[in-house]
């Protein structure tokens, strides 16, 4: 596997007591002293502080706005050109067969796109990139900021008393803001949670005091990837490599809406990029699958790779679990999978292969609870 990667903020977890474990390539902590079920329930209630300083963060610049953005829609699905300055969204690089490559999340950003991808596909993405764009537009990867998540109900009067800009941001929104002593902040409004929330990136020299400001507060606390995962999960977010991969498509994912209308059939821009065939057949007529959220009727989870049944006992399976656990805010079991299309209903009762035995599910709408984002 080789030598692993620590962020600048890796001395700072082992003083926090963080258990450190192997995560794409680099040394993450998965979780603190207080344990997850408490850092999930903490974040939920207050303001959780993760470093996500392992994903990839580009730059994308050409000649003019206009042409950056034109150029990145050959990849992804997504109006790129329809993207406001100071505003960010979701997108999918797709292959041509219409399946995910990774998913990422674009800002535009006056003369150039910022980007920011996921740490396991951040080498495979910037080739992606590289061998897609034209030479005009210029790939910068950003080597020497960190990247810090705060997340939560109080997340908002936190951050403010560092990044006072911030809390004039709406959900989406991306700015350039100084942080303290001047520090150049690049923060969006989002995350991965459900929660309201920002996503920080600053100068690697900055990052420490800056989370250790964060963190005398009473309200933040450090919280670690078993807790991001469980918070995801129930805010029905996708994980590449779990709902998202190489064969399932943004119309299979659930995510047609990251596909505006110009790049949809009839649309000023149509088509166009990676596997738009099948993608937009799909729109059109349906996929042959769907993701679906699952609420197990019992207390035993139903973890990934879980085969989904449509009868009690007998038959073929119907689908998968593709990702599992335990939901702290809801006190039970839930999971999220695909299932054919004809089995995807809301209320529907379907069986999961547990340990040898078929327990009952229910198909549930995502995602499992509300979410919190200031729209």
């Amino acid at each position: 596997m080789g030598e692993l990667r620590r962020t600048g903020l890796h001395d700072l977890h082992v003083e926090l007591g963080a258990r450190m474990v192997p995560f794409a390539g680099w040394e993450m902590p998965v979780h603190y002293p207080p344990g997850v079920l408490k850092e999930h329930l903490h974040c939920r209630a207050q303001a959780g502080l993760f470093d996500v300083s392992h994903m990839g963060q580009l730059i994308l610049r050409g000649p003019d706005p206009d042409t950056t953005a034109k150029a990145l829609e050959a990849l992804v699905p997504s109006s790129i050109l329809g993207l406001a300055e100071g505003r960010q969204r979701l997108s999918v690089l797709t292959n041509e067969a219409g399946g995910i490559e990774d998913d990422l999340m674009i800002a535009r950003r006056g003369d150039h796109l910022f980007l920011v991808v996921n740490a396991a596909r951040a080498a495979h993405d910037l080739a992606l990139l590289r061998a897609g764009l034209p030479d005009a537009i210029e790939i910068g990867e950003i080597t020497d900021r960190a990247l810090v998540a705060l997340q939560g109900p109080q997340a908002e009067a936190e951050l403010a008393r560092l990044i006072p800009g911030a809390a004039d941001m709406a959900f989406m929104d991306h700015a350039i803001l100084p942080g303290p002593d001047g520090t150049e902040c690049w923060v969006s409004r989002s995350g991965y949670t459900g929660e309201d929330g920002f996503e920080i990136s600053l100068p690697d020299t900055a990052a420490r005091p800056f989370c250790e400001a964060l963190l005398a507060r009473e309200a933040v606390a450090p919280i670690g990837l078993g807790a991001r995962d469980s918070l995801r999960l129930e805010a029905g977010l996708c994980l590449y490599g779990h709902e998202l991969d190489a064969g399932t498509s943004p119309v299979e994912a659930g995510l047609s809406w990251l596909i505006q209308k110009p790049r949809r059939q009839g649309g000023a821009r149509e088509g166009g990029f990676p596997g738009a065939e099948r993608i937009l057949r799909e729109l059109a007529e349906g996929p042959a699958r769907l993701r679906i959220g699952l609420l197990p009727e019992g207390r035993a989870p139903m973890r990934e790779g879980v085969e989904i049944y449509a009868d009690e006992a007998g038959g073929a399976p119907v689908g998968r679990v593709t990702s599992g656990g335990f939901g702290p805010s809801l006190n039970a079991p839930l999971a999220m999978g695909y299932v054919t299309a004809e089995h995807a209903a809301e209320g529907m009762r379907l069986w999961g292969e547990v340990r040898g035995r078929r327990l009952p599910a229910r198909v549930t709408a995502l995602p499992f609870r509300p979410a919190g984002y200031r729209r």
